[in-house]
């Protein structure tokens, strides 16, 4: 029986993708360079900020030494973007508020740092649906690693099997599947809906 839905935050409850495109695109402007949105989508999506700082450094120069200040100068890009752009959506709160009214305890983990994380399900009127929410600040190691999926599933006191979760891009899909809870991939934001989540969950409890 599934207990828990767990969520990725931006692809799946946010439509950020783009925010986090051209925030970080923003900021390197600043020593001229710049990402394309091939690229973004192919290689960076869905990865933390620090990493993809990282992976600019080993392959297009990046001096680490401007890490610290473009990881903050983003953060404070996406902050404003969140603000001036992201709403609640009617069916993203439909589904979590029937979900949690059938007992399903409900989490997000993102990839994101956690002062993002919070205002954005602060600003989309998620915040009150959710058990908690883990950041790439609460683990050691970001995904595609599945530490997130692995601590949530722990702190919920619940098995991988009794949990679905929701993920977009193929470094979440990864972490998720490693954690050995169900996976439903979506393909944007307008996927997340009460329909679609309680045909997957009655699918799987079908089975098992």
């Amino acid at each position: 029986m599934i207990k828990a839905v767990l969520f990725d935050m931006d692809g799946v409850l946010i439509d950020a993708k783009e925010w986090h495109y051209e925030t970080l695109n923003d900021a390197l402007a600043v020593f001229g360079l710049n990402i394309s949105r091939t690229e973004h989508l192919a290689v960076y999506d869905g990865l933390p900020t620090r990493k993809k700082l990282e992976m600019l450094s080993r392959t297009r120069g990046l001096s680490p030494k401007l890490h610290d200040f473009l990881n903050t100068l983003k953060q404070q890009m996406t902050y404003r973007v969140i603000v001036e752009k992201c709403r609640p959506v009617f069916h993203h709160e439909y589904a979590l508020g029937r979900l949690q009214r059938e007992g399903k305890r409900l989490v997000v983990c993102s990839n994101s740092v956690r002062s993002t994380v919070e205002a954005m399900m602060q600003q989309s009127n998620l915040l009150k649906y959710l058990d908690f929410l883990l950041s790439n600040q609460d683990v050691a190691k970001a995904k595609p690693h599945p530490e997130i999926y692995l601590t949530a599933i722990e702190r919920l006191k619940l098995q991988p099997h009794e949990c679905l979760i929701l993920e977009d891009n193929e470094h979440g899909i990864q972490a998720a599947r490693a954690s050995g809870a169900h996976v439903m991939v979506v393909g944007s934001v307008n996927d997340v809906n009460y329909e679609r989540i309680g045909k997957e969950i009655a699918a799987i409890e079908a089975v098992h």
